[in-house]
């Protein structure tokens, strides 16, 4: 994934750009970095590895050197970026959220002639970002050139550009990703989360619709493309990488999770598969507020039977060896034993991806006293890798435990009835639930419906993007 955060004000700006970015670092794990317009010093530019420290830490040292009343920041699961690019169109800084399929294809195409080049990254990609802005620049026009960029790539990109003459920021074509404006008696502000921009003074102005494009200056937003009719926002945004306290959609992010977790309750109840359990949990710390809500729906104690110890290792992907990840997740479940031993227990997880590190969690579990461990999943199977936002992304969807246990069970043949299977009342569902079950060891499993999950976030289902599950665009 990825976040950015971008101001201009009629005041210094480069603090509220320093903290609104460091409020996306939920978001990416890679690169951060940020740049300015000063009309006395022009553009300033710097690009941080935040594998292993933290945004704020890096950029503290930078900034007695920068200036402006204009500027944008970036975090990023992917390249480094914001680039500086000079063209035709002019000098911008630019930052792109989102995930081009056929990168490799639109270089080839387009930039394979003489006097043509990129900056080849050490993998021997090509950055994203500056390809984005390379097929920008074959238009006449930032606005022209930003719609042709996003109708020939395959996949979805969200664009932030600062230009002498304000921000510009576009939304990708079907909205997968939020882009909010804020506003103070100073100026504006982008972003991706709310939640960045209320902390530092600005209220809510202006939510981008689906593919439009807007000039945002310290005075307010000026709409260059109108937003399109057809939106596919992200239904992860709410159960999982999406901020607590931010809203998408007019939707908050936590009240859905609470929702949620009291929906998958009541059908269970319905169902009468609801367990009897001295404690619902929460797998920290998005699936928290799915336990919360599904705890106070059945009547159930919630507790914390165990904690994450999150100073040293605030994300346990941080590391890029699995077997790194792995341990330090296991390092960082610190348990509570007098809520563990002898009890019944039962965990809502935000997800279930690949499962790796929940099977080595229940074990840990066991390992500890309790007497069951049931597990909940606050959505449904996940069937496709996403090809939109780098979300759940594999070398192989055989990764993913939905599809890997489909493969055991039925090879090639199960890969026809994924629909099947991802419907807990269908036998080849109640299949996939019982295998996975005693594969990981639970004592029971379920994961929320499809038509739970939307119900919860309370959008029309045709306005939701709902392909990790589905596979339909």
């Amino acid at each position: 994934m990825g976040g950015f955060f971008g101001a201009i004000t009629r005041k210094e700006c480069k603090y509220d750009v320093f903290f609104g970015t460091d409020y996306h670092s939920h978001l990416g794990t890679r690169r951060g970095g940020m740049a300015f317009f000063d009309e006395q010093k022009g553009f300033q530019r710097q690009i941080h590895n935040i594998e292993n420290t933290p945004f704020r830490t890096k950029f503290e040292s930078d900034m007695g050197k920068f200036c402006g009343h204009a500027g944008i920041g970036c975090i990023s699961d992917t390249d480094p970026q914001p680039l500086l690019v000079r063209s035709h169109l002019g000098m911008f800084a630019i930052a792109t959220v989102g995930l081009i399929n056929n990168a490799e294809e639109l270089v080839e195409k387009t930039f394979s002639g003489p006097g043509h080049q990129f900056m080849a990254m050490s993998s021997g990609k090509v950055n994203t970002t500056e390809l984005t802005a390379a097929l920008i620049n074959q238009k006449s026009d930032i606005v022209e050139g930003i719609h042709h960029a996003q109708n020939i790539i395959d996949g979805s990109c969200t664009i932030l550009l600062l230009t002498p003459d304000g921000l510009i920021a576009a939304r990708d074509r079907l909205g997968r990703i939020p882009v909010l404006v804020g506003q103070s008696l100073e100026g504006c502000c982008v972003s991706f989360e709310s939640f960045a921009y209320h902390k530092l003074g600005y209220q809510d102005y202006y939510e981008l619709g689906p593919g439009e494009i807007v000039k945002i200056t310290p005075g307010g937003v000026e709409q260059l493309a109108a937003p399109g009719k057809e939106m596919k926002i992200c239904a992860f945004l709410w159960t999982y990488y999406g901020y607590p306290n931010s809203n998408y959609e007019g939707k908050n992010v936590e009240v859905m999770r609470y929702r949620n977790g009291e929906i998958m309750a009541r059908d269970e109840a319905k169902a009468g598969t609801l367990p009897d359990v001295d404690f619902v949990a929460g797998v920290p710390d998005s699936g928290l507020p799915h336990a919360i809500g599904y705890a106070n729906e059945s009547h159930k104690a919630y507790a914390r039977p165990f904690v994450k110890y999150t100073p040293t290792w605030s994300r346990s992907f941080i590391p890029s060896n699995q077997e790194m990840r792995n341990l330090v997740a296991e390092m960082k479940q610190i348990p509570v034993p007098e809520l563990i031993q002898d009890k019944k227990l039962l965990f809502v997880d935000d997800s279930i991806v690949r499962g790796t590190q929940l099977n080595e969690t229940v074990q840990f579990l066991y390992e500890s006293g309790a007497k069951e461990v049931h597990m909940r999943s606050a959505c449904p199977p996940i069937m496709y890798s996403c090809k939109y936002l780098n979300f759940s992304s594999s070398k192989s969807e055989m990764e993913l435990l939905a599809r890997k246990t489909i493969q055991k069970l039925e090879g090639l043949e199960g890969m026809k009835h994924i629909d099947e299977y991802t419907d807990r009342t269908t036998e080849r569902g109640q299949c996939l639930l019982k295998t996975i079950c005693e594969d990981m060891g639970f004592d029971s499993l379920g994961y929320q419906s499809l038509e739970g999950l939307l119900e919860a976030i309370g959008l029309d289902r045709e306005k939701v993007c709902t392909y990790c599950w589905n596979g339909k665009e």
